[in-house]
């Protein structure tokens, strides 16, 4: 059982469209281990689609079936640890492979690798270079190579003719020359900077304009009779986004294809495509002595930065705050200082100013930290109010943003004595007395809310409201935009569902007549009824032979067995011994650390057992496996027990185990309840390697009173699912309860009443794994934004996992000429924008669509294409899938090359398609054929 204060919310395109996910799990887990989910710089394989290639074209090349709309976006990373994930809306990078980057263990759907070669070993033949330099590179897995001296640029034939996929870019001295007799074999060229390039030393110079005009000609030309397009690699100061953004602007202006980046080639740049930044650093004073998890930056802060589409890093002043925060990898920083005092203000002083100068904006929430309105006060335009704060203190101005869930009362004590000055804007002014002071202020540099604005404890009912309106005063401070963001809480218009059940009170007897057990007890009532996805879990300890009960262990095995072997059900482990205080183990070893109480305070006190966090994870993995797992079925995930708050070096070890992590959070908002404080984020980022999935909502055992009754309380969890989809719909929905609840009518029946009503709403069944697949998606998905003449169109990059994107506006996609596009929906908070295969390009506008399009679909959609008649793609789902088309009055539909049956829906023309009940989907091929 678990308390509300350790509350357990519970080719190319590598395959990121197979359902049974195995394939995506390995690749997952390759970079998770390794620390690339999330932190790494490479650059990008957009696959464009290949044009007609041009019979009329001098030379057949690789990069003739590049249409102007489609020339390749060319990056460059030379540092080490690129960041990956913003990386792959490029569709190629070049990196510096003796940095040590591996490729095959970052493997993107959209974006290829390519090496840099070495001058120094590239004398000689070209069969010597491919021999010494590519074959070594090509085994590695880089799939492409920079080739920058005239020995390499020779050899691009020989290259091409071992390896034909290769993407061959070629650079270096008088290149466009060297380059033409084997243009047929290159991808790209390098050519000389157009705006801003660097001398011999490295310092930044401004191309004349004749050299710049001849530049231009000389590229048109190259590229005319070559069909090869030509790069140029513009450069700026390091942080200087406002000069990348300018830079790159004029080239494609030009009509040529810009990467603008620093001298070091060590910054994601900007060329016809700027990469937004998804990342906020959150600084916080914690103490460390309590797990992440219960900290205001995750618990309060994470969610609505979450919602607009940024994922969270935390740091804290226990240890070194990371310099590389950068303005083309994080959107923001937000200091949350609560206890006033931070170790070294100086240092921490510093600190501050070097972000604010690399152009990263801060926010402070609690407390500066340093003082403020001191030696700095000009600089962050910040005045130090004399006189003494006295009552009474009255609101003299108070901006719509500010009062959002409360209105906090402060005394003279919680104010600080700081104005804004002119360049600033007070979203607060109080009044001590006749002294004016700002306790929330948006800044030049970002912004304020001082304590007690921030998060107002309720200690009387033990809850927490926000004094301010955290996504927009978040959005101003941080000068965060609006963009399409990829969504985990839905998929074709549909919000996702899924269930999940922890082992906990398996070997308890059923307290009614008929089943013996609750697992029984839920089998017959629960599991068989609703043909939706399950994830299901045992505790090892309480079932098998060598735990609690090895009297009743075989009928226990026995019901487990019949559960897992239900073809709607994947499988779960809830551990061996279910360890209910995470925290008591160690973060460095997994060793168990006694912290009071000893082992029966730890976890279920099993005879003989000391505590073994491998018997934990891999044992109980294993024991499932043999004992009581089907043929052909697995253990796919662990989920958390006891408060469900496990150090980072407890989360890594899951991932390699070969299995996927769940439960944690603590989502319980209700009408009596009723804060944002209450929903937890989408999951915490514990460290290279280690993110943990939060469950999406709580379950049975808080809306029961720790399962102390009602034992018909889990139906609240209505009210819940109700208020995190409206206004905004801020989670899926996941039934998730115990096994326990089949031991009572009355839990059974809420369980009942839940299922029945949830499945009347307009929902898309998956399974816990397939939504944990999205998270992890979610967690590496870039947007970048088109620069210049196509400004308004939006580029999205992920491994396929995640397929809708929220429009936080009512306006919606532009069909014509997008890419990769399926279908939108209005939901309840804006657009739902459908998407294939991990990459989409698009504009979004208030441009009627004529274009037949999917508005809604119970199921997964792949291969998606536009054809002269219609659509074509392949459909299936899990539970009573179908598709509603828009704008499809005059179109009939085919499945599997039969035609079916379709009927009017609203706007919409519905076909329905045969489910996949387990987790293996058959795909069918579906063919709309529209008439005029």
């Amino acid at each position: 059982m678990k308390k509300r204060t350790r509350a357990c919310a519970g080719g190319d395109s590598c395959g990121v469209v197979e359902r049974a996910g195995e394939r995506f799990l390995t690749r997952t887990l390759i970079a998770v281990v390794l620390g690339a989910a999330g932190i790494a710089p490479l650059a990008a394989h957009a696959v464009t689609q290949a044009a007609t290639q041009a019979e009329a074209a001098p030379l057949q090349s690789a990069a003739a079936a590049h249409s102007a709309a489609s020339q390749p976006n060319l990056a460059f990373f030379y540092a080490a640890n690129p960041p990956v994930g913003e990386l792959q809306a490029f569709d190629a990078v070049v990196v510096d492979p003796a940095t040590g980057f591996e490729p095959a263990a970052h493997p993107l759907a959209h974006t290829t690798w390519i090496a840099r070669t070495s001058g120094a070993e590239s004398a000689g033949s070209a069969e010597a270079f491919l021999s010494s330099q590519i074959e070594p590179l090509w085994q590695r897995g880089y799939r492409g190579f920079l080739l920058d001296t005239p020995v390499a640029v020779a050899a691009a034939g020989r290259i091409h003719q071992a390896h034909p996929d290769a993407r061959l870019v070629a650079a270096g001295a008088d290149v466009m020359r060297n380059a033409l007799p084997v243009a047929q074999s290159l991808y790209a060229v390098v050519g000389d900077s157009l705006v801003r390039g660097i001398n011999d030393s490295g310092q930044l110079l401004e191309v004349p304009e004749a050299l710049r005009a001849q530049r231009i000609a000389d590229a048109r030309a190259f590229t005319q009779q070559s069909g090869v397009p030509v790069v140029s690699v513009e450069y700026c100061a390091r942080n200087d986004r406002e000069c990348a953004r300018e830079t790159a602007a004029r080239v494609v202006s030009a009509g040529m294809l810009p990467y603008v980046t620093s001298t070091a080639r060590d910054v994601v740049g900007i060329g016809k495509i700027e990469v937004l930044p998804r990342k906020i650093l959150v600084v916080q004073d914690r103490d460390t002595k309590d797990p992440l998890d219960l900290s205001a930056g995750v618990r309060d802060l994470a969610t609505p930065l979450n919602y607009m589409g940024y994922d969270v890093e935390y740091a804290d002043f226990s240890s070194r705050l990371p310099d590389a925060i950068t303005p083309d990898r994080y959107a923001g920083v937000v200091a949350w200082i609560q206890r006033g005092a931070v170790p070294d203000p100086e240092a921490w002083q510093r600190w501050v100013a070097a972000r604010m100068a690399d152009h990263v904006p801060v926010a402070f929430l609690g407390a500066f930290g340093f003082d403020a309105a001191g030696s700095a006060g000009a600089a962050l335009d910040l005045q130090a109010v004399g006189g003494t704060l006295a009552a009474p203190v009255t609101v003299v101005k108070s901006d719509p943003m500010v009062g959002f869930e409360i209105s906090p009362k402060p005394e003279p004590r919680d104010l600080q004595g700081v104005r804004v000055g002119s360049r600033s804007q007070s979203l607060l002014r109080v009044s001590a007395n006749g002294v004016l002071v700002d306790q929330v202020a948006l800044t030049p540099w970002g912004g304020y809310a001082l304590s007690p604005y921030t998060v107002a404890s309720l200690d009387s009912i033990e809850q927490e409201r926000w004094a301010i309106q955290p996504m927009a005063f978040m959005k101003a401070a941080l000068h965060l935009q609006d963009m399409p963001s990829p969504s985990v809480t839905t998929e074709n218009g549909q919000r996702l569902l899924m269930s999940h059940v922890d082992g906990d009170g398996f070997a308890s007897r059923a307290e009614f007549p008929g089943p013996d057990y609750s697992g029984e007890a839920l089998y017959q009532q629960i599991f068989t009824r609703y043909q939706v996805p399950m994830t299901l879990s045992v505790i090892e300890g309480e079932v098998g032979p060598k735990g609690l009960h090895p009297d009743i262990s075989p009928r226990l095995e026995e019901i487990a067995r019949k559960m897992f072997a239900l073809p709607n059900v994947e499988i779960g482990t809830h551990t061996y011994s279910h360890p209910f205080q995470w925290e008591q183990v160690d973060g460095k070893t997994g060793a168990q650390v006694d912290r009071g109480g000893g082992d029966a305070a730890f976890s279920l006190n099993i005879p003989g057992y000391h505590f073994n966090i491998d018997r934990e994870i891999t044992g109980s993995i294993d024991y499932i496996n043999t004992r009581l797992a089907p043929p052909g079925k697995k253990t796919v995930l662990l989920q958390w027990s006891g408060d469900c708050r496990p150090p980072g070096f407890v989360v890594r070890k899951v991932y390699e185990a070969g299995v996927y992590n769940f439960n944690g959070g603590d989502t319980v908002i209700t009408r009596s309840a009723n804060s944002w404080t209450n929903i937890a984020p989408i999951g915490v980022d514990k460290g290279p390697g280690a993110y943990q999935v939060y469950a999406p909502n709580q379950d049975e055992n808080v809306y029961t009173n720790d399962w102390q009754g009602p034992f018909y309380g889990f139906t609240r969890v209505l009210e819940t699912f109700s208020m995190t989809d409206k206004p905004l719909r801020f989670k899926p929905i996941d039934i998730y309860y115990h096994m326990y609840s089949g031991t009572k009518v009355a839990s059974l029946r809420a369980l009942d009443q839940i299922f029945s009503t949830v499945l009347k709403q307009p929902v898309m069944p998956v399974y816990v794994s397939e939504y944990i697949r999205k998270v992890l998606d979610w967690h590496t998905f870039a947007v970048a934004k088109e620069v210049g003449p196509q400004a308004g169109e939006w580029l999205v990059r992920g491994n396929g996992e995640v397929r809708e994107l929220h429009w936080p506006q009512a306006t919606k996609p532009v069909l014509a000429g997008a890419s990769g596009v399926t279908g939108f929906a209005t939901g309840p908070d804006g657009t739902y924008v459908h998407i294939d295969g991990g990459s989409a390009r698009f504009a979004i506008g208030a441009v009627a669509n004529a274009a037949p399009y999917i508005g809604e679909a119970n199921g997964f959609v792949r291969n998606f294409q536009r054809t002269a008649q219609g659509m074509r793609f392949e459909f299936a789902g899990h539970y009573q899938p179908f598709v509603k088309l828009a704008n499809a009055q005059q179109c009939k539909v085919s499945v599997d090359r039969q035609a079916v049956a379709t009927r009017r829906e609203g706007e919409f023309l519905r076909f329905d398609t045969r489910a996949n009940v387990g987790s293996k989907l058959n795909y069918q091929s579906i063919e709309v054929a529209c008439g005029r």
